[in-house]
């Protein structure tokens, strides 16, 4: 059980969405958000305060009669309810509303109890809205998707439940659960915040660590497959680079290889003074794909740290317009909810996790080349050459996958679109941002699927697997299971799929 208190880390956020751990509300919370409520409801009486008893975007210049307050809350959360696309997963919609739930248990937002109460009921209760991909432009807050949270929540739309897409008033009358009580601005306070670029980018970060994990470990696979020297791995060498995250790539790398009876000493071999061949046969450094793994991913690892402090600020965060402020007994107007924070970060995310993928194409081609690694079959096909592929097909795969992400890796952050009657003159596309990075994220499994199968496939061609390290081995091993070593040619799609989310699961 995680208590939404003063402040939510982002390891407790993800308990509660990875783990299926339940959420309770501390009393302290539920105090201070009907303290801001009651505050509100007293300050707004003789006041104008934008969507309280004005219209919204370029329409708050008309004054809302008292008698249409409540009403004006319910049309701009069905009016708004505009999505289209693919749903979003469960597991972003789920990371979405905990975010939700998170910034307006600050108090800042002046909503009834009410909404608390119903979001915490929706995730522990496995209640999934249907949300969709697209409608979001970040810069009013993810208005279009948070207006679906908001409909379920006055009890209209639909949401998955038990694996069905149901009406949400029958999945109510089943949980026995009841709409949330519409006051002053509940509609607002919902719609008018980044939570969904911010759900979603807290799913990206969790599985962006899972693809740096796994790019570390097959790049020391490799590394031991070509019985590399081990010195571009040393800490002498890379601390001479004042970056954690390349000497912290560097160092987990070493940790992997520790017990490796392949890789190998550069003193023990060309550092004897006994070599005196004119033209070297075995290679004297690498290529960059195996030598700069520490220098290539050390940046990815720099940029996942600081996009994961980026979202842990957010959530904890008054996303919301105005933002109500209970200890000045003051209301005030802004733009917090505007996503170009987490749009940016996403940027930074997908850009690396695209490099990454472009790094583990690179890796999986020197495999199937035998004229650059010179000890594997032509595209590690252990079967009859010219008769038999081996892996030449699913090249084709993580080539094409990794031109996807190299394409989607460009900028949303700087590609604003001016809408609204021109009230949203520059906006975020955060939204967009946080869906395309989980798209190129989900690209680097696939290609490292195909790397993987390969690796383990050279392993056998080299009689490498008693020789390999304790963390090689054991990724061997679980691999096998999944696709025995193969030398006839077969259907490589199920198995690809299913290494895919070995990974994802891992």
């Amino acid at each position: 059980m995680n208590t939404i208190n003063e402040y939510l880390s982002l390891e407790e956020f993800t308990a509660i969405v990875f783990k299926n751990n339940k959420v309770a509300v501390s009393d302290g919370v539920l105090n201070r958000v009907e303290e801001s409520f009651n505050f509100l409801k007293e300050f707004s009486g003789n006041k104008v305060i934008y969507g309280v008893n004005t219209g919204f975007g370029p329409m708050a210049q008309y004054r809302i009669k008292d008698e249409d307050r409540l009403q004006l809350q319910y049309n701009l959360i069905r009016s708004h309810s505009s999505g289209t696309g693919k749903p979003l997963s469960p597991v972003c919609v789920k990371s979405a509303i905990l975010a939700r739930l998170n910034t307006l248990s600050l108090g800042n937002s002046g909503v009834h109890p009410s909404v608390i109460h119903l979001m915490k009921e929706f995730i522990n209760r496995d209640i999934t809205p249907l949300i969709f991909e697209h409608g979001g432009v970040g810069a009013s807050g993810d208005l279009v998707q948070l207006a679906h949270l908001a409909l379920t929540l006055i009890g209209e739309g639909e949401v998955f439940y038990k694996g069905e897409r149901r009406a949400t008033k029958e999945v109510f009358e089943i949980e026995n659960l009841q709409p949330i009580n519409v006051e002053i601005r509940e509609g607002l306070a919902l719609m008018n915040g980044t939570s969904v670029m911010t759900g979603i980018g807290i799913v990206n970060v969790h599985n962006a660590q899972k693809v740096l994990d796994w790019s570390i470990k097959l790049s020391c696979a490799i590394n031991e497959i070509v019985q590399a020297y081990d010195d571009h791995l040393s800490a002498e060498l890379n601390n001479t680079k004042r970056h954690f995250g390349q000497q912290e790539v560097a160092k987990m790398m070493r940790e992997n290889l520790t017990d490796s009876a392949l890789v190998r000493k550069r003193e023990d071999h060309l550092y004897t003074g006994e070599n005196t061949e004119d033209v070297f046969k075995e290679k004297v450094q690498e290529y960059y794909s195996l030598r700069c793994v520490p220098q290539i991913l050390g940046p990815v690892l720099d940029t996942i740290n600081t996009v994961a402090s980026v979202l842990e600020n957010e959530i904890n965060s008054a996303n919301d317009n105005p933002i109500v402020d209970v200890k000045n007994q003051h209301v005030y107007h802004g733009g917090n909810f505007h996503g170009d924070y987490i749009s940016l970060e996403m940027d930074k995310l997908k850009l690396v996790v695209a490099k990454l993928t472009m790094l583990a194409e690179r890796q999986l081609n020197y495999l199937l080349n035998s004229k650059l690694n010179e000890i594997l079959p032509p595209f590690v096909n252990l079967g009859t050459l010219g008769f038999n592929f081996g892996m030449q097909g699913v090249q084709f795969t993580a080539t094409s996958t990794t031109a996807e992400s190299q394409m989607l890796s460009n900028s949303m952050y700087v590609h604003s679109i001016p809408n609204n009657n021109d009230n949203q003159d520059i906006v975020s596309m955060g939204t967009n941002a946080a869906v395309i990075t989980g798209k190129v994220i989900e690209n680097a499994f696939e290609v490292l699927a195909i790397e993987l199968i390969t690796i383990v496939q050279a392993i056998d061609a080299l009689e490498f697997k008693d020789e390999v390290s304790t963390v090689t081995r054991k990724m061997y091993d679980e691999v096998r299971v999944i696709i025995p070593e193969f030398k006839q040619d077969q259907v490589m799609y199920p198995f690809v799929q299913k290494v895919k989310e070995y990974l994802m699961a891992e």
